[in-house]
Order: C-alpha cells, then sequence, then structure tokens
C-alpha cells in the first residue's frame, strides 16, 4: 500500500471555535520555523515546504525517498546503490563489527572492507526495515476502547493493537507494526518489507570513523569519517534489487541549500504534559544518570587493565557516553526556566479551549489532573520496575537471554491477543533471530555487568526488599554473578535456541543456573508491572488520548507528532551558525585532521591514512553543518537534495539539539553530517576500494 488517508481529528473543528483556536495556534506555533518538525509520510506538509525553500516537491518524489529509506534494528540507512547496498554511520554498524570481533582481533578498531561479495559478513542481530504501506485505524481502537473504564481499555487497545497485526500479518506477508502517534491520537498500521539477512561490506577504523571520540560529541567544527556501509539479501541469498535507490552526489551541497533528511527519529517528548516532564527531570533522569555514569567508570577501569578488556568493551562504552551525555543535557534543558515557561503557557491555554467549549469539555474532562494522580501513583512504583521488571537489576547479554526465555514460554502458551506485545506471532521471529545469533560474550564482562545490577538494586530498592533477599541473603552481588555466570550454557546459541523451541516444558526443566533465576523472580516481576500497566500506563494512555482529541479539535493535525522511530520527513537547509559571538562555517576539511591529530586517542589518525597523506586533497570537504530536526535515531539518515540525491550522511548534532527532545531552536539546533566528497576520497585513495565505489557511483 502507497499511500494512506490523513485523520485530521476525532472532534471537527467547530465555527465557534475558530477564532480561539487561530489564537492558540499563532501562541503554539510561535517559535515554530520551516525547519521544525519530524513529518510522518501520510502527513508531509508540501505546500509549506515547497513554498519556504521554493521547491516542487510531489508524492512521486516523496515515495521514491520512502522506498529508498531503511529502518536498522538502531539507526536509519538508505540505499545507495540498485544492488542492496546501504549507507549509515559506522557507529550504527558497531555492534555488528564487535559481533564479528573477538579478544584477538577487533573489526571496531581496524575497520573491514570486503573486496568481492563473498567476503561479505552477515550481521546477525541486524535487520532491515522499509516502509511499503500505511493504513490509519484509529477508528477500530476508538470503537475498542469505548465506553470502557481505564484498566479494561488499556486492555482492549492493546488486544486489538495485536489482532490487527495478525491480521495485517497474514493478509500482507510483511511485517506489520502498529504505530501510536500524537500520544494516543492517532493509530496507524504500518506495513514493512524486512530483510534480515543484512552483511557489512566496508566500515573504516574506528579512530577515523570516530575522531575526537567523546570530548568531540555533539560538537562542531567536526572531522568524523562516521560512515558503514551494507548488504540486503534475499531469502535466496542474492543481494536484493532496490530499483528505488538514491544516487549519492559526490560534490555535497553548497551553503543555504535546502536539505531533508529522512529516517527514523528515535523519541521526542515535545508533546508530554508538564507534569510528565517534572518526572523526567526531578528523578527519572537523575536515577539513570546516577547508575550509568558509575557504570561507565566500572567500564573505563576494565578496559585500562588490558588491551583485550579494551577491545571486548569498546562498542558499549561508546554507547554509554554517548546516551550520558545526551541525558545529561536533556536535564540541563529540563531546568531551563524559558522551557517550563513555554510548555505551561502552551497548556494552560489548550486547557482554556476545553473550558471554552462545553461540548469539548464534556467530551475530553481534564486529563492533566489524571496524568498528575497517575504521576503521583508513579513515583512510588519507580524504582521496583525500573530495576525488576525492565531490567536495571539484572544487566548482560545472559541475563536477557534468560529472562526473554522464561517470560517467551509463558506467553507462547496463550492466545496471541492476551500475550504481552513484545511476545505477540509478529515478534517472535526477530526473538528467535536474537537468541539463535552466534555472538560473543564474554564472562568477565558479564560478570562486571550482572554484579553492577545487583548491587544497584540493593542501593535502591534496600537489602530488605523480597527480591533482593531472595537474591542475595547468603551471597554478595560479586559472589552471586560470578556463579551464574561460570555456571550457565546459555553463552551457546545452540543451548538458546534448544530452550526456545521446547517451549514451556524445556524451560521449567532447566537447571541453568540463570534461567533458574529468571523462574525465580518472574512471578515478583509480573506482579510488578500489572500494577503498572492498571495504575499508572492505564490512566495515562487514556488521559494522553483525550489531550490528543483537544489538541485535534483546535489545531488538527497542523503540528507534527512526536518521533516514535518511525519514518519521518524534515528539511533545513545548509549552514552553520553563531556561537559564543563567532559566526561558525558550515563545512570543514580534510587538513585540519592532521592538525588536531595527536597521536593517541581519541586524536589518532589511522595509519592508512598518514601513509597517504601527500596523495590526499587536504582541501576536500571533511563534514558540514544544517539546521535540520533531528534526534537519536536520526543516525545513518540520508541527507536529501531537492534532486533527490544524498548528499550528505547524517550522523550527529550539536549539544543543542540535544534540548531538541523537548522543543527545536531554530537559531541554534543543528545536525552533523558527513560530506560525500570525503567519503569519495577515502574509499578511492585511503582503502582502494575501487568496485564498491563504482558500484555507489552508478
Amino acid at each position: 500500500m502507497g499511500g494512506g488517508t490523513q485523520n485530521n481529528g476525532v472532534f471537527p473543528m467547530t465555527r465557534s471555535m475558530t477564532a480561539a483556536a487561530s489564537a492558540l495556534l499563532v501562541l503554539l506555533c510561535s517559535s515554530v520555523h520551516a525547519d521544525e518538525g519530524m513529518w510522518t509520510f501520510h502527513g508531509f506538509p508540501f505546500d509549506k515546504a515547497n513554498s519556504a525553500l521554493k521547491t516542487r516537491l510531489d508524492q512521486a518524489w516523496l515515495d521514491r525517498v520512502r522506498l529508498a529509506t531503511v529502518r536498522l534494528s538502531n539507526c536509519t540507512a538508505s540505499f545507495v546503490s540498485g544492488n542492496g547496498l546501504m549507507l549509515t554511520n559506522h557507529h550504527c554498524v558497531e555492534s555488528c563489527l564487535a559481533e564479528l570481533s573477538s579478544k584477538e582481533k577487533s573489526l571496531v578498531e581496524d575497520g573491514f572492507l570486503a573486496t568481492k561479495p563473498s567476503d561479505e559478513k552477515r550481521c546477525q542481530t541486524q535487520v532491515a526495515d522499509v516502509l511499503v504501506g500505511m493504513e490509519d485505524v484509529t477508528a477500530r481502537i476508538g470503537a475498542a476502547v469505548a465506553g470502557k473504564d481505564e484498566m479494561a481499555a488499556n486492555e482492549a487497545r492493546k488486544q486489538t493493537l495485536t489482532q490487527l497485526e495478525s491480521d495485517c500479518e497474514k493478509s500482507s506477508k510483511r511485517k506489520c507494526q502498529a504505530v501510536t502517534l500524537y500520544e494516543g491520537g492517532q493509530y496507524w498500521m504500518y506495513q514493512y518489507q524486512r530483510y534480515t539477512d543484512v552483511r557489512i561490506v566496508f566500515a573504516p577504523e574506528g579512530d577515523i570513523a570516530a575522531f575526537g571520540g567523546d570530548p568531540d560529541n555533539f560538537q562542531f567544527p567536526r572531522w568524523c569519517l562516521d560512515m558503514g556501509i551494507l548488504r540486503v539479501y534475499d531469502a535466496a541469498g542474492k543481494p536484493v534489487r532496490t530499483p528505488n535507490h538514491l544516487k549519492i552526489n559526490f560534490a555535497g551541497p553548497a551553503a543555504g541549500d535546502p536539505v531533508f533528511v529522512s529516517g527514523h527519529p528515535g523519541s521526542t517528548d515535545r508533546l508530554l504534559t508538564v507534569t510528565e516532564l517534572q518526572a523526567q527531570r526531578n528523578y527519572e533522569l537523575p536515577n539513570w544518570l546516577l547508575r550509568y555514569s558509575e557504570l561507565r567508570g566500572r567500564y573505563i577501569q576494565f578496559s585500562a587493565e588490558n588491551p583485550t578488556n579494551a577491545r571486548i568493551t569498546a562498542d558499549q562504552l561508546n554507547g554509554i557516553e554517548n546516551s550520558i551525555k545526551v541525558r545529561r543535557k536533556q536535564l540541563d534543558a529540563l531546568h531551563e526556566d524559558a522551557l517550563f515557561a513555554r510548555k505551561q503557557a502552551e497548556e494552560d491555554n489548550l486547557k482554556k479551549q476545553v473550558a471554552a467549549s462545553a461540548d469539548l469539555r464534556a467530551k475530553v474532562g481534564d486529563p492533566w489532573a489524571d496524568i498528575a494522580r497517575a504521576e503521583s501513583v508513579k513515583r512510588g512504583v519507580f524504582y521496583p520496575y525500573t530495576f525488576i521488571e525492565n531490567n536495571a537489576g539484572f544487566q548482560g547479554r545472559l541475563i536477557t537471554w534468560a529472562r526473554a526465555l522464561v517470560r517467551g514460554a509463558e506467553e507462547r502458551s496463550k492466545p496471541n491477543a492476551e500475550r504481552f506485545r513484545e511476545f505477540t506471532d509478529a515478534a517472535l521471529p526477530r526473538i528467535e533471530q536474537q537468541l539463535g545469533a552466534a555472538v560473543p560474550t564474554y564472562p568477565e564482562l558479564e560478570t562486571l555487568r550482572l554484579t553492577f545490577g545487583f548491587e544497584r538494586m540493593r542501593e535502591w530498592l534496600g537489602p530488605d526488599h523480597p527480591v533482593v533477599r531472595q537474591l542475595l541473603a547468603k551471597e554478595s552481588p560479586a559472589e552471586l554473578a560470578k556463579r551464574l555466570v561460570a555456571g550457565t550454557k546459555l553463552a551457546d546459541p545452540a543451548a538458546r535456541l534448544a530452550l526456545w523451541k521446547g517451549g514451556a516444558a524445556a524451560v521449567a526443566a532447566s537447571d541453568d543456573p540463570l534461567i533458574q533465576l529468571a523462574r525465580a523472580i518472574e512471578p515478583e516481576a509480573r506482579r510488578i508491572r500489572k500494577d503498572w500497566e492498571d495504575r499508572v500506563e492505564a490512566p495515562m494512555e487514556l488521559a494522553s488520548e483525550k489531550i490528543a482529541k483537544a489538541r485535534f479539535a483546535v489545531l488538527g493535525t497542523s503540528v507534527y507528532p512526536d518521533a516514535t522511530f518511525t519514518l519521518r520527513l524534515n528539511w533545513g537547509t545548509v549552514g552553520a551558525w553563531v556561537e559564543n559571538g563567532k559566526q561558525l562555517e558550515p563545512f570543514t576539511k580534510l587538513a585540519r585532521v592532521f592538525e588536531r591529530a595527536t597521536g593517541a586517542e581519541p586524536f589518532k589518525v589511522p595509519d592508512s591514512w598518514l601513509k597517504v597523506k601527500d596523495k590526499l586533497n587536504l582541501d576536500t570537504p571533511f563534514n558540514l553543518a544544517t539546521n535540520s530536526d533531528i534526534v537519536g535515531g536520526n543516525s545513518g539518515s540520508p541527507l536529501i537534495s531537492a534532486k533527490g540525491e544524498v548528499v550528505g550522511l547524517l550522523f550527529d548534532g550539536n549539544i543543542h539539539s540535544i534540548s531538541g527532545s523537548y522543543w527545536f531552536d531554530t537559531e541554534k539546533n543543528r545536525a552533523v553530517a558527513v560530506h560525500p566528497a570525503i567519503m569519495k576520497e577515502a574509499l578511492t585513495k585511503v582503502y582502494g576500494a575501487t568496485a564498491l565505489l563504482a558500484e555507489l557511483s552508478k
């Protein structure tokens, strides 16, 4: 299905509401500029974009971009050849490189180049999804929950979404995902063409891909060759034909050129209530930062012990450091008085519009008060939910597999519509793929992670919490973790698959210590989850839907929905910004890499580059900045010209962009991309990847 109809809201706008709505629209959008917005492909405002950019985008352009944009399990990519080549970031393929590495050799450090198709190595836990159909199912969800109380509506909503996904997959033979937009104001069914055979073709060395490391992260100017190339294969083991690919324009864009970002932004919270943002500020983000700052320290200490430890932790440590910086700046944003003043003003004005309409007031009531009551309940159950049900107390690959096997065994025995959403029939193939992947596990690292989880759970829940007493009454966290990791057989994918395929009987009979632990904590984890769903999730879902209805009644869908790791399109222009009174240039050049090099990480230039320095064009553009509206998940997104050509590869934002989780500042929020010219220079002169470059140039 190539399109879909847009739902303009549950309640139509009446004539008496028009003037007030217009005033509110001005207030809500007073700081909105043409560059802001993560628009869905079924709600893209062509007139607004074409007017702002003097372009002539049409549905054919949009459809081609959609079919060329790929969602990976963790990032975005784009088809850039007719034979299934995908361009994405190095940090998006880093987990694949780590899975293909060993204690003795790290592809994250050394890079990878397949000189012929048979050398391309499979990324065992990766998938590639292409959005091929969209259907509005809002009315069906509305009918399912109509007249029900909070808890009954919550269950009916989930069961209906599961049933719709199941029906979609049976009829379409594709991967289907129910997508919630506008905090429950709309529901869509997205159909994807899913590819599970994804192979690595090229990645540069980590030192040049992440040149500048954590000190340069979320900064600009930048000099990172943060690129990776994958290829998708079909069930017969042949490269997938991708005629809708985007051609790379290696000349790149000029300053001021209009550009588009097609990708899968992970999540934003721009439509949350003030009460929900206060919860993030007051305890959710601080707790996360406390835990992961300490975990980062333990990883650094562990890595410093020897080169082997450094190799096996590199990808995870990079991810932790990046996440810490994101959440730290999110917390800073939530402490900005201007942000809360803006959010409060938006919320107060929407409340006034509801109060002014007897019809609307009768239909939505006071959902803000409902959310406030649910938030007060959430505060009391947040830590048990976080540590026991949400796995903060049980960290590592091995325990994650154990819990999936135990819970999956019970859930799969239920009718599909009655299962937890993460264990529906639609989700099972992906779970089995991950359980069967022959990825490396390192006992010393698993012990570190499990020990840390146990210690933090005991700290935050207290030594007398029933689960803590159950696990740690006779052993210390380190002793328990060491015993569990030493005794488990779950590092073997064959053992995992045997338990998965054996179902409830096999799991119940297993004497594996990690399976036994997962079985022991499962009853309490389920009780905590049920309490959370009934007293927190259910009232908040219903209240959020009511707020969305009020917003639709006033604004329609002139406001874009929050990001949900589903396909979106944003427009902007190439350009930097003024920082500390200095106008930054939008492009960086290759020469500066060698000038900044110190010979030691994170400012180390790989030997492969030093050997050919005299052959390189040092004036080659390296990275560039745009005022595109992006967040995490947009990593690997193509930067596309109005002609539909790839003119850059998004890999980061500046430090100001992190507050984009909550609002967009046109003056300072910037995205950072790899310039295609440096890709060509590197592939040609550094890596000798002539065959690959020839395929990319077709």
